[in-house]
């Protein structure tokens, strides 16, 4: 396990799985059956969730962590603190790489909280995840 929650609030922290776990049961996952949630804190200390959304054409589906960044962005935000991801896995899944590139984008160096069956958890920071990523930032 890896320890570098940073100065993450434990009640928050509950808050954010309180809040990834309620919409992981709404999760559209038919062809996969592993559903996931998600929930991203904003700096202003707002909390928004996602849930995974698959298609049939199966390019299209939508990540948690991704659907939970654009909840956060259609009401405004633009940059995020921290993510909390669960599934029902007993090890913690780690974010797809699109996610994290996408996570890069409002919150490079944010806190990642994963959370898996019976408490089993990872805290570590997406700069850990994605060590150089590409952003607007990077451009000329």
């Amino acid at each position: 396990m890896v320890s570098r929650t940073g100065d993450l609030p434990s009640h928050v922290l509950e808050q954010m799985a309180h809040s990834a776990r309620a919409v992981q049961a709404q999760a559209y996952a038919p062809a996969s059956r592993f559903r996931v949630g998600a929930a991203v804190l904003a700096d202003d200390g707002r909390i928004f969730s996602g849930c995974n959304v698959e298609n049939a054409s199966y390019g299209l589906t939508i990540c948690a962590e991704r659907a939970a960044v654009f909840h956060a962005v259609a009401c405004g935000v633009r940059a995020i603190r921290a993510v909390a991801v669960v599934t029902d896995l007993v090890e913690p899944a780690r974010p797809c790489g699109a996610c994290r590139q996408v996570l890069a984008e409002f919150g490079p160096a944010m806190q990642v909280h994963l959370l898996g069956l019976s408490g089993a958890s990872v805290a570590t920071t997406l700069d850990r995840l994605l060590p150089d990523p590409f952003t607007f930032h990077s451009w000329p």
